[in-house]
């Protein structure tokens, strides 16, 4: 073990693997392959490291992270692994999709010339939006982009809103759901949360999670509303595993992996 990271060796597994790690007091631990070096492979591990030693069994899981799909994910909250966190039960949905699809082709994509509804007057009148368009709300702390995300999301055109809550604090996550949210917006919502002290691979998981089920019900001939608060929270996260692979920091510190990830994930949208 070395900082954020567990080396293993002769792991025959591929980047993005899901393993576990088996503590000598049977516990078990979630992890990531994020790299290799030598004849060991580099994992980070998805919760806390207590209780790992040398020698411990690790297994793979999966190839990559798979998360149930289908209509009863609406209304319900998720973590960054695909997990129920709202106390509503397990999600009973029969399809399960890797977060790893392929992106949509350039020219696989329509022309954007339709009108979408923000249900807020002075974003349609000003900055109209259009369906398939992305569009950025930057702004310091405290100044309200949690609250108009969640009138957006309250009042939008749109069938489904897919919502992104990437390294929030915890206490502000129940305030969004409830207070800027609503139940109303909720019902025709998921809403995927990693908070700031989950580790770095969880939430930058969350965008990715968050992305291939707003994929799922565009598939679905849905009209499909993605938001994600925030970007940045992501790149940061990124930026934690990088150094923790021995990347070189670049540009303000982040590496050279922030900026390959991020056009992969703004080009899903």
């Amino acid at each position: 073990m070395r900082g954020l990271t567990v080396e293993v060796k002769d792991f025959a597994a591929p980047i993005g693997a899901q393993c576990r790690i088996v503590t000598r007091n049977a516990g078990e631990i979630g992890a990531e392959v994020i790299g290799f070096q030598g004849g060991a492979a580099i994992l980070m591990p998805l919760s806390e490291m207590d209780g790992i030693a040398s020698g411990d069994k690790v297994y793979c899981v999966s190839g990559q992270l798979l998360i149930p799909m289908g209509p009863n994910l609406l209304g319900r909250v998720i973590n960054g692994k695909g997990e129920p966190i709202d106390g509503k039960g397990p999600l009973l949905c029969h399809v399960r999709r890797g977060v790893d699809t392929r992106t949509m082709g350039a020219l696989e994509r329509v022309r954007i010339d339709r009108a979408i509804s923000t249900g807020v007057r002075s974003i349609d009148a000003m900055m109209t939006c259009g369906r398939g368009q992305r569009m950025g709300i930057f702004s310091g702390p405290g100044v309200g982009k949690s609250v108009l995300l969640g009138m957006i999301s309250r009042y939008t055109s749109a069938d489904v809103n897919v919502i992104a809550l990437v390294g929030e604090r915890g206490r502000e996550v129940r305030e969004f759901i409830e207070r800027d949210l609503g139940e109303e917006g909720l019902s025709r919502s998921v809403v995927v949360v990693s908070t700031s002290d989950e580790p770095a691979p969880v939430r930058v998981k969350a965008g990715f999670v968050a992305s291939t089920i707003a994929e799922y019900f565009r598939d679905q001939c849905k009209d499909v509303l993605l938001l994600m608060d925030s970007m940045t929270r992501i790149a940061m996260a990124q930026r934690q595993i990088g150094l923790a692979m021995g990347e070189p920091p670049a540009t303000k510190g982040y590496t050279p992996s922030v900026f390959a990830l991020l056009p992969q994930l703004l080009e899903r949208c």
